[in-house]
């Protein structure tokens, strides 16, 4: 019998295996989730997968609630006129996620079926958007999903959707494309923008908060849900405000929220509190590492705060790093591995520290094989439909390890589409850009394109030479 395919010869009644007949070291591991280099490829298959699920579960459609015909008239929008519901909502902030990652898919690989899904999606709400404003201006009452564009009353309504369409416009702007579309869009991103500036509830300091669970609290998530809007605001209208806004955010965020000695953000801070429970929340932690890529992508290199952030998201990466399961994945809490394996989380990850890797914010020898760990354990979780498995539903603050530890899973929570598709692409641009090898069966980047040992194990555990 052979060993692996190798030629190396296994036990036999005539001869036992040894150090001295075989080759042990060549051995295939039994990878519970794949372990290699990926092919680009296969990565775009993946993500492939997950954009025609989403785009068969969000359709961007107008319908009458009262007798459920489409409205294919502008002029024919009243306060009974609503989306289309399917399984996602167009104007959630995971939608705001999609849409980023999707732009992101566009971006590495050119492929326009990317480009097309957020643009019909972004177009429609351009659309209906003044119509809808006259109606709230009237005083009418409308569908939710609709309100949230024209009224938003929480970050969660305006961040994420609303940097998605910065990103939709500076693109059009650097392709020299016609202005038509960015000024459709710039009305909503002004609404937007409005809200998260000038209206959403504060500290006395400036930092984002909320009024629950208790009053004046901190809530990790909320980096994310405004930050990068305001930096990307900089980067759309040139104004110093709004980078100085955002890395203000940043610092105070940390400031509250950062933990050194164990290089993670806790998800919640309460004001009136004391002391300050840190519970090490997976995907909150990944909106943290996220806004920091975010705003690094747009912040000017000679602003007073680039390095400070830097800084942070390095160290933040390095915490991460360590608390990585073999598998690929991280814990639904970081720090407490009876906690269940997370696929939102893991892709958020996946995506930050590819990216910080390929921005050389951080080293792709340190954290290049993490990075590819967790695409597999990524990968591993979208199924033969396209839907994204072992995702945490939207959750809440708790001051106790069983609220996190508990909360369900399920392949319709939104959460986990836009990241699977923001990592993938990633992923290639990574595989594009660095040098990643097998060498003695262990993932190393280089410098450079060099030769190495073999074999080379795939990551779907197939040995090539």
């Amino acid at each position: 019998m052979l060993l692996g395919g190798l030629g190396c010869t296994m036990t036999t009644s005539a001869q036992q295996v040894n150090d001295n007949n075989t080759p042990l070291h060549l051995m295939r591991p039994q990878y519970q989730v794949g372990y290699g280099v990926p092919s680009v490829e296969r990565v775009k298959q993946t993500i492939d997968r997950v954009l025609h699920y989403i785009d068969a579960e969000t359709p961007a459609v107008l319908v009458d609630k009262r007798t459920g015909r489409e409205v294919t008239r502008l002029k024919d929008i009243n306060a009974d006129t609503q989306l289309k519901q399917g399984g996602f909502r167009l104007t959630s902030y995971e939608w705001g996620v999609t849409y980023s990652g999707v732009l992101a898919a566009y971006e590495v690989t050119g492929d326009e079926t990317y480009r097309d899904y957020v643009r019909k999606r972004h177009q429609l709400l351009a659309d209906i958007f003044p119509y809808f404003q006259k109606l709230h201006q009237k005083g009418q009452q409308f569908d939710g999903n609709i309100r949230r564009v024209v009224d938003p009353h929480a970050l969660d309504d305006a961040g994420a959707v609303c940097c998605s369409m910065i990103k939709a416009v500076l693109r059009e702007k650097e392709r020299g494309k016609s202005e038509e579309f960015a000024t459709a869009l710039r009305p909503m991103i002004d609404n937007y923008a409005d809200y998260i500036m000038n209206k959403e509830y504060r500290l006395s300091d400036g930092i984002f908060a909320r009024l629950r669970p208790q009053k004046n609290t901190v809530w990790l998530d909320d980096m994310f849900m405004g930050i990068p809007t305001v930096a990307y605001m900089g980067r759309l209208t040139g104004e110093q405000r709004y980078y100085d806004e955002a890395t203000r955010q940043v610092m105070q965020f940390a400031s509250r929220m950062w933990v050194e000695a164990r290089g993670l953000f806790r998800h919640g801070w309460v004001e009136a509190m004391t002391p300050h429970p840190a519970f090490f929340w997976g995907r909150a932690n990944g909106w943290a590492i996220l806004t920091m890529c975010e705003v690094l992508d747009v912040l000017p290199s000679d602003h007073p705060q680039r390095q400070a952030i830097t800084d942070l998201l390095r160290k933040h990466a390095e915490g991460l790093a360590r608390l990585q399961h073999h598998n690929g994945f991280w814990h639904q809490l970081l720090d407490r591995n009876d906690t269940y394996l997370e696929a939102s989380a893991t892709a958020i990850y996946t995506y930050c520290l590819a990216h910080a890797v390929n921005q050389g914010w951080i080293d792709a020898k340190a954290f290049g094989p993490v990075a590819l760990m967790g695409w597999h354990a990524v990968e591993s979780q979208v199924n033969d439909k396209g839907q994204v498995e072992n995702v945490c539903v939207g959750t809440g603050m708790g001051f106790d390890a069983a609220f996190y530890a508990y909360r369900p899973v399920h392949v319709m929570a939104a959460h986990g589409y836009g990241p699977v598709i923001w990592a993938g692409a990633e992923i290639i641009r990574l595989l594009r850009q660095q040098h990643p090898k097998l060498n003695d069966s262990a993932v190393q980047f280089y410098d450079e394109e060099v030769p190495t040992n073999q074999p080379i194990f795939n990551y779907d555990g197939k040995i090539r030479f």
